[in-house]
């Protein structure tokens, strides 16, 4: 009896013993579980996360450890010495009113609010040109051409006729009164001038050829026919340009346009005169922006009285604004992708988290912050590049990755 007793005393014993044996190992399990605080990456192709160490499955290279990294999707923890390596500096903004400078490249054109188009009066032959090349310049009264026209003959031989009537008595008289006002007016509709049509009271015989003359002094920039070929009414011979005044026009950004208005002072210098200076200002901007390039067209007036400027030149409009106010960072402080632009600021001691934003103008090594950030909040003004490497070689990914403004 006593010994079917020690027997199940050593049974119930052992019993014991292999639970908690157990117990104690599905314990350990789980600590192990939870400890594995370490994965395997490539420094080449931080996508590659293995549990194991090994060689990259891409570019062949040693598997690197990495601690796996508790903190949200869009943190990043960092140790004080890989802060300081990578001089990672921090600092709050506040609003600011600062002066913006910018320089816009242009090109010198012909100012098209000055120039002056001499056309063809009436239907006929342009028998003469008188200026052939472009580049020449035509001075005020300079006769142009000479135009072979039906039309004008016949009505200077109304305008002849109707003057030749006039001495004669009664009713002959005052219809040829008449009729050479409304010969005289015609003639001057094709273009004739007074002096002209004065001469037509003392000549032999009408002719059927008449030379027009320029009523503008200018710079032919365009020649629209040859000698021989037939012009109708209100075609164009020549254009004129004035010099004096020419465009300079340049393309720029849409967040610095927005700030622009019409009459707004800019200094412009020229590459072919590098001692020059002249004050301008801006005459157009257009209203449509440039999709592609997200530019948009403004336009200066150049005074040029002396025709030293010659268009194609090569010039540089620097525009000013001051009294800006905005919140304003070190360019290098954003990190701008294809769909997103962002900042790191501090989210606790050693804690960074990314934070899109909304950039506006960049002027002198900042750049404007248009989107509303805490005051409270420490931005990261140094080593945002830095953070955001360590930050795709841990996670394998863009912070802002699937976002969009």
């Amino acid at each position: 009896m006593k010994t079917i007793k020690k027997i199940s005393l050593l049974a119930l014993l052992f019993t014991v013993m292999i639970a908690c044996n157990t117990k104690n190992k599905e314990d350990h399990s789980k600590h192990d579980k939870s400890a594995a605080t370490t994965f395997y990456t490539c420094s080449m192709d931080p996508q590659v996360k293995e549990d194991k160490p090994g060689k990259c499955p891409i570019c062949n290279m040693e598997l690197t450890p990495v601690k796996q990294d508790d903190t949200k999707a869009n943190e990043i923890s960092l140790s004080k010495q890989q802060i300081q390596l990578g001089n990672i500096t921090t600092q709050t903004i506040s609003e600011t009113q600062s002066s913006l400078e910018q320089n816009y490249t242009g090109v010198l054109a012909i100012n098209q609010e000055k120039t002056k188009t001499i056309s063809a009066r009436a239907m006929g032959r342009i028998e003469k040109l008188y200026f052939k090349t472009v580049g020449d310049y035509v001075a005020k009264n300079q006769a142009v051409y000479q135009l072979y026209s039906e039309d004008i003959a016949i009505a200077k031989q109304d305008y002849f006729t109707a003057y030749k009537q006039l001495a004669m008595p009664g009713d002959f008289g005052k219809n040829a009164k008449n009729m050479l006002n409304a010969a005289k007016q015609k003639l001057l509709f094709f273009g004739l001038t007074n002096a002209q049509i004065e001469s037509l009271k003392t000549v032999a015989a009408i002719s059927p050829y008449t030379i027009f003359y320029s009523t503008a002094s200018g710079t032919i920039s365009e020649i629209s026919t040859t000698e021989g070929s037939y012009a109708m009414e209100g075609s164009s011979i020549i254009k004129l340009a004035d010099l004096n005044s020419l465009w300079l026009e340049t393309q720029v950004n849409v967040n610095y346009a927005k700030n622009l208005k019409i009459g707004q002072k800019a200094q412009i210098t020229f590459a072919d005169y590098p001692d020059k200076t002249i004050n301008a200002q801006v005459s157009f901007i257009n209203p449509e922006i440039n999709p592609d390039t997200r530019l948009l067209l403004i336009r200066l007036e150049i005074p040029n009285p002396n025709l030293q400027l010659k268009p194609g030149m090569q010039a540089m409009a620097k525009l000013m604004q001051s009294n800006l106010k905005g919140l304003y960072v070190p360019i290098d402080a954003v990190i701008r992708e294809e769909n997103a632009s962002y900042i790191w600021v501090e989210k606790r001691p050693g804690v960074f988290e990314s934070l899109m934003v909304e950039t506006g103008i960049e002027t002198n090594g900042m750049i404007e912050i248009k989107s509303e950030i805490d005051s409270a909040k420490k931005v990261v003004i140094t080593g945002a590049y830095g953070i955001n490497s360590e930050y795709i070689f841990r996670k394998g990914n863009d912070p802002m990755e699937g976002m969009k403004m």
